[in-house]
């Protein structure tokens, strides 16, 4: 019996088909570990969003080797997709292989695992629905994501993900079910609705709007939550939603990117500074105690000193609790790419501290607004008897307790 180990880098979309192959492997036959030091074959699930996440690629292959000398590499996903050249070149890969035929990484490496040269499958994705074969429950954490939803058409100027995932596509509406039903069964309480562009849904007329009310049906599903979400794919009857069903969180992530009006143009967005605020200060009336959170891409060619400033300012003044902040990185085929007004490094970190400090205060004060409220927490995990949980808006709760709250909802006052 092959000992198999898995290495997920990114997403919550490679998250999700992690735990998918992760299954598909088991069902296979093959014996699952959790340590690459006691394993024959290492899967990584890669990440190639950032120049951060290639690099993490190779220095994880170099620990890999270092630590077993013997150990097959499959490296799979998106690196593998638009990289796969240079990923020939680490040392004991033996497949390559993109995302058209990632969730087929079981069956591949079973009728291949005899050969001596490295198999490489990296072929064009189609734009057709999709299935799954097999349910990703996930037995590392409590929250299950579902992947409804894979690639992109809207071509932002700075993303590899078209390239790297393909055409948007989604999956076929009734396998969603099947394995959402499979995810309560095995226990996940809470749903993670997840893909490239979620928004963009649409399988024989169903919508995300749909998923939504399917999910909702499954009596042993208690939250459902979107993953990150673009501005201009949100129908409004989603927002309206999360007043009328008690299962839906109140809580949307969706990436700004820029608060500069001449930042958005260059970065090919589709919307406008004014159409974003507009959007998210309509959710937040409409929606008591929703969190918001953003994406916001620092250092992109061309923003001055002005630009930058415009974008604190908007981020100031508008309803976002929390941003994620990124470090402009320049990737392959994204047309960003052929830009020359580059911004230097050192000031990009400087500008990137500025927004995580005002990030930090606005979920600060966020998270302020409920203290003494008694609020439903699920909680997730452990450490020194003080358990870690999550309230529907996105709060991170901290607990006391010497009992198991792993995947157990308390209701609790708040108050740190």
């Amino acid at each position: 019996m092959k000992r198999v180990c898995f290495v997920t880098q990114g997403c919550r979309l490679n998250q999700s088909e992690t735990a998918s192959l992760e299954n598909a492997f088991r069902y296979e036959g093959y014996d699952l570990v959790h340590h690459y030091q006691d394993a024959d074959i290492a899967i990584i699930n890669t990440c190639t969003v950032t120049e951060n996440g290639d690099k993490d690629t190779k220095r994880l292959v170099n620990q890999l080797v270092n630590a077993n000398s013997s150990i097959k590499i499959a490296l799979i996903g998106c690196q593998s997709q638009v990289h796969k050249d240079a990923l020939l070149n680490l040392k004991n890969v033996a497949w390559v292989i993109g995302n058209a035929e990632k969730m087929n990484t079981h069956h591949i490496i079973a009728q291949t695992d005899h050969l001596q040269d490295p198999v490489i499958r990296t072929k064009k994705m189609k734009r057709d629905a999709f299935v799954i074969e097999r349910s990703s429950v996930d037995s590392h954490h409590t929250r299950a994501n579902i992947k409804i939803q894979d690639g992109c058409d809207f071509y932002c100027s700075f993303c590899v993900i078209p390239f790297a995932r393909g055409p948007a596509r989604s999956r076929v509406y009734e396998d969603i079910i099947r394995e959402c039903i499979d995810l309560g069964e095995a226990g996940h309480q809470e749903i993670v609705i997840t893909g490239i562009n979620v928004g963009t849904y649409e399988y024989e007329g169903k919508t995300i709007l749909d998923v939504i009310e399917g999910i909702s049906a499954i009596d042993t599903i208690q939250r459902i939550r979107i993953s990150s979400i673009e501005p201009t794919t949100i129908p409004r009857e989603l927002i309206l939603m999360m007043n009328s069903n008690s299962k839906l969180c109140r809580y949307l992530h969706i990436p700004l990117q820029s608060g500069s009006e001449a930042m958005l143009h260059a970065m090919a967005r589709k919307y406008s500074v004014a159409e974003f605020r507009s959007f998210i200060e309509w959710a937040y009336e409409t929606v008591p105690d929703i969190c918001i959170g953003t994406d916001v891409i620092v250092g992109f060619p061309g923003e001055t000193k002005a630009l930058f400033d415009e974008t604190v300012a908007n981020l100031m003044t508008m309803p976002i609790h929390y941003m994620h902040v990124f470090s402009y990185s320049e990737r392959k085929f994204a047309r960003s790419s052929r830009k020359e007004d580059k911004v230097d490094s050192a000031e990009i970190a400087r500008r990137s501290k500025v927004l995580r400090d005002i990030s930090e205060k606005k979920k600060q004060l966020f998270y302020d607004r409920f203290r003494g409220n008694r609020l439903s927490v699920l909680f997730e995990s452990q450490k020194n008897q003080v358990w870690s949980g999550l309230t529907d808006n996105y709060i991170r709760v901290l607990h006391s307790s010497n009992k198991n709250l792993r995947n157990q909802f308390l209701t609790l006052t708040y108050s740190s």
